[in-house]
């Protein structure tokens, strides 16, 4: 789940002429990194673990991505929910953009908890749309194993997995291993233009900022008779911190990640506040239905942070920075202040669902792999510092997230098992852990 919208497109011609030229001398090469040749002799492997709507559209846009140019295979499935496997396989099977690409037999469907291990046995490039809950161990798991990456936002919902991904990162750095992250805003080509023009100075100084994400009611399941407590959780996980981290962690991070690239730095401090005013119902678990947080930046830049999921309210998913010569919003990509009133114009731009694979396979085969886990991370923490404040009405820190001991993962985690739900964060009385 990307910010729950549908991107398609094809991949432009200009850029189809590009990898004719650029992929064909970078897979003359031979060896270039560890476990993968595109478009020769051999077959890149992909994997794909957490098979709900965002990984089935992430296996889909990787082989879009991959074109003609790139020999990639569908190698692999896993999942817990044995039909979610089932569904996700029929849907690529007939799947257009996969045609040619699918390859996963029987006994490559890999169920349950530990099904994740057998992808990253087998595959050389592994997809990971999970809850986000599990993407630390996930990503640990990808990393050790010397295997490439592509892994969806967020990468934790705890300073505790957060640090988890941090020491991956510098792994996958050592091993030299193409990591990209689904904030796709980082390869979308007008925000690339945008920030650009940002940091080099078009409305001066950068003194202030906002980042929204407010939006109607977000899905919710209720429970069925027959499912354990875990296994509702499970089906539910929008609605449950230790798999969510909560909608200003799973959804607003692509805000606040922007936020953190045009002033090039992490904040130093938050304060927020937010709660549930409308979608009380148990089948909401413990999540908010909104949030706003001041975030404190270096050299005394605020930025004011709101998220919202409430039916019947105004909708408005953007960015927008102030400086000392003008404003820049992202609704329209438009630069305004004395004399000017303009919006950045891209040709053929590429939908950044499919860019984001086109550039991490092109790192892969010209032996310059991508890293992005440090910045996916520091934004993921951006967003679970905002819920830490909103959570116990008290400012947090940097250096309190990062460090803090929250560890929200069960400690036994069994599909039959009763696992009791944990209380809706009250602030002032929810401790800062």
């Amino acid at each position: 789940m990307r910010g729950h919208h549908t991107m398609t497109g094809p991949i432009s011609s200009s850029r189809r002429d590009f990898l004719k030229v650029t992929g064909a001398a970078a897979l003359t090469v031979p060896g270039l990194v560890p476990h993968v040749h595109a478009a020769g002799a051999d077959t890149m492997k992909v994997g794909l673990i957490g098979c709900g709507g965002r990984g089935r559209g992430a296996a889909e846009n990787i082989c879009e991505a991959a074109g003609t140019k790139y020999n990639i295979k569908l190698h692999a499935l896993a999942d817990v929910f044995d039909d979610r496997l089932k569904s996700c396989r029929d849907f690529l099977k007939g799947n257009e953009v996969a045609r040619g690409k699918f390859d996963v037999s029987d006994d490559r469907c890999f169920v349950g908890f530990d099904a994740y291990k057998k992808v990253v046995e087998c595959c050389d490039l592994v997809i990971l749309a999970t809850p986000p809950g599990f993407r630390p161990q996930h990503i640990e798991a990808v990393v050790n194993a010397g295997k490439h990456l592509f892994t969806e936002k967020p990468v934790a919902v705890d300073g505790t997995g957060i640090r988890k991904v941090m020491a991956a990162y510098e792994e996958a750095k050592s091993k030299k291993l193409g990591v990209v992250a689904g904030t796709q805003r980082r390869h979308q080509a007008s925000y690339i233009e945008a920030m650009k023009r940002l940091h080099e100075g078009e409305i001066g100084q950068l003194v202030t900022g906002r980042v929204y994400w407010n939006q109607g009611n977000i899905w919710a399941n209720k429970r069925q008779n027959g499912w354990s407590d875990t296994e509702y959780q499970m089906r539910n996980w929008y609605h449950f911190v230790w798999l969510c981290g909560d909608h200003i962690v799973e959804q607003h991070i692509h805000n606040l990640d922007v936020a953190c690239w045009a002033l090039g730095a992490v904040p130093v401090r938050c304060l927020g506040m937010g709660g549930r005013q409308v979608n009380v119902g148990p089948e909401y678990g413990q999540s908010y239905d909104h949030f706003a947080v001041e975030y404190e930046f270096p050299n005394g830049v605020y930025i004011q942070s709101m998220c919202r999921q409430i039916n019947g309210t105004d909708g408005n998913v953007s960015e927008s920075m102030v400086g000392t010569k003008g404003a820049w919003t992202s609704q329209g990509q438009r630069f305004s202040g004395p004399g000017k009133n303009e919006s950045v114009r891209v040709k053929g731009e590429v939908n950044p669902y499919v860019q984001e694979h086109i550039d991490l396979l092109e790192s892969i085969v010209t032996g310059k792999p991508l890293n992005e886990l440090k910045q996916v991370a520091e934004s993921t923490l951006v967003a679970i510092m905002g819920r830490m404040s909103a959570y116990t009405g008290k400012a947090v820190t940097w250096e309190q997230a990062l460090g803090s001991k929250l560890d929200t993962f069960p400690k036994v985690l069994d599909m039959k098992a009763d696992l009791s739900e944990p209380e809706v964060p009250m602030p002032g009385r929810t401790p800062l852990v």
